[in-house]
């Protein structure tokens, strides 16, 4: 069991049960999934596509997918159909070893870190957080990055508001900027 998941099953839970003022344990919120993605320019190479998915894997611990065009867009030389993207679903154990890693060592790396931004809640009890660099991960190799990529981590909970989502995140070490 990862450590992340022991917490939160040990300590989190009980904590926000009575936080919250939460009667039944069904209502407790907890992390549904992660989602990483990240969008390839259209005018890159084709290996763009391969390098992304290859890094993606490495930082993930699991294959992506590719994402493809759903309509055509004129102005971006872009038809239905072409590779767009590059993201992974993570759930269950790979979840939470993945954020486990992300909280303790990747974000850690990032310089001139003060914590990550709270306005990245959705108003469903979601967060989203961009990164402008893949290298911070322990996982990629900087001298082998041919191709400067970015990323979009969505963090999907079962809160039902930003309050009760802000407050399970910060229970799980979550580096929250004052």
């Amino acid at each position: 069991m990862p450590d992340m998941k022991k917490k939160y099953t040990d300590e989190v839970r009980a904590a926000l049960k009575a936080k919250l003022g939460i009667k039944n344990d069904m209502q407790i919120p907890k992390l549904s999934k992660i989602v990483i993605s990240t969008g390839i320019s259209t005018s890159a190479d084709r290996d763009a596509i391969t390098e992304a998915k290859k890094q993606i894997a490495a930082m993930a611990g699991q294959a992506p997918v590719i994402t493809k065009a759903r309509k055509n867009v004129a102005n971006f030389k872009l038809r239905v159909g072409m590779p767009v993207g590059v993201m992974v679903t993570l759930r269950g154990n790979r979840m939470f070893e993945f954020l486990d890693r992300f909280v303790h060592n990747t974000l850690p790396r990032v310089r001139d870190f003060r914590g990550i931004p709270r306005k990245g809640f959705d108003g469903v009890g979601n967060y989203n957080i961009g990164m402008t660099d893949i290298s911070y991960f322990p996982e990629i190799d900087r001298e082998k990055l041919k191709y400067p990529l970015g990323l979009n981590i969505t963090v999907v909970t079962t809160a039902e508001d930003d309050k009760a989502a802000f407050e399970l995140l910060s229970m799980l070490e979550f580096p929250f900027a004052e």
